[in-house]
């Protein structure tokens, strides 16, 4: 609707809502007694009649260009507003994300604290986040490495166990992560780099090549090694716990 055709549209509400106000008043639905003043019988008629007038032409009132400018810039408020609120909320849930994984940090921080006292170890434990995972490592003591044990296998019941105590503390599944003397950290260094290797082998040669079993996360950091190499893919074949990588050329 443009501002000429609401303005015409107004003037007309106008001109019938004087029109009914006159009727109202020759017809003698409002009265005067005798008693009462002449002029306060008019003002009371013409109230009657521009209240009434006003109730059934704002029924049918169309908008003015005023009021469409208005109702616009509120739609608009509006939208924003529906903007800033679902860009809150993502927000508060990454904030929410961030303080669950540093707590499920803290708590593995002191279940593991006690555990060192009780085994009579020493060492530093420093806490972390890493994507959607809490991380936690303990370095600087002697012997760590009785803790890690034949190919980290007493460090992934330590990791098993801290997730359980970190899940029964908060009600939810963990997936934590425990690193000691940095096991992992040099092991995820040694993958990736045993991936790369590979992977420009099987570039030139075409001829693929299977690694040795691994764990889900050790397969993972050998994928993500090849994905980076063009003209090699990653498979995994096998079932657990024999599960290994296979790189071979891309089609």
């Amino acid at each position: 609707m443009t501002a000429e055709t609401a303005a015409q549209d107004e003037q007309e509400i106008r001109d019938d809502a004087t029109q009914s106000a006159d009727e109202v008043s020759d017809s003698g639905v409002v009265e005067t007694s005798g008693a009462e003043a002449s002029g306060a019988g008019t003002s009371d008629a013409e109230t009657a009649g521009t209240e009434t007038a006003g109730t059934d032409a704002g029924a049918g009132e169309a908008p003015t260009a005023d009021d469409a400018e208005t109702s616009a810039a509120d739609d608009a408020d509006e939208s924003d507003d529906d903007t800033d609120d679902d860009s809150d909320d993502d927000e508060v849930d990454e904030v929410d994300d961030e303080e669950r994984l540093v707590e499920e940090g803290e708590i593995a921080g002191d279940y593991l604290e006690q555990l060192l006292d009780v085994l009579d170890f020493d060492g530093d434990i420093d806490l972390d986040v890493d994507g959607d995972r809490a991380i936690v490592s303990i370095d600087g003591g002697d012997d760590l490495t009785k803790l890690v044990g034949r190919k980290g296998e007493v460090l992934d019941a330590l990791q098993e166990l801290t997730r359980l105590a970190v899940q029964q503390a908060t009600g939810d599944r963990s997936r934590l992560m425990l690193d000691i003397a940095r096991w992992r950290a040099d092991r995820r260094d040694r993958l990736a780099r045993i991936g790369t290797e590979v992977a420009e082998r099987v570039r030139e040669s075409g001829v693929r090549e299977e690694l040795d079993p691994m764990t889900p996360f050790e397969r993972k950091i050998v994928h993500d090694a090849v994905a980076a190499v063009d003209g090699v893919v990653s498979e995994s074949e096998g079932a657990e716990p024999k599960r290994r990588v296979v790189v071979l050329r891309s089609s």
